[in-house]
């Protein structure tokens, strides 16, 4: 009997560090706080992404990383909250 390994790539594309245009050590200060999740040396598009909506809250708002992070957070719920109020509205 022959054993198969399956693989599934993620549908996520995925990005070197060294080409997300932050610092690599920014980047893992927040992979250890939990506001994004790095793979070995990349990032995914979506993370990135989230990281420069937080880059840009500090540099508009001077807020910290923590508190950047919880507008984000904030920010996603409330276009999450009115996507379902639009839904609602067309049943």
């Amino acid at each position: 009997m022959t054993m198969i390994k399956i693989y599934y790539e993620s549908c996520e594309e995925l990005l070197p560090l060294s080409s997300a245009g932050f610092h690599p050590d920014l980047l893992k200060t927040l992979d250890e706080m939990g506001i994004i999740t790095l793979q070995t040396d990349y990032i995914s598009v979506s993370d990135l992404s989230r990281v420069r909506r937080i880059a840009s809250l500090r540099n508009r708002l001077g807020v910290n990383l923590i508190g950047a992070a919880i507008i984000l957070d904030l920010l996603d719920r409330i276009e999450e909250l009115e996507t379902e109020i639009q839904s609602l509205k067309w049943r």
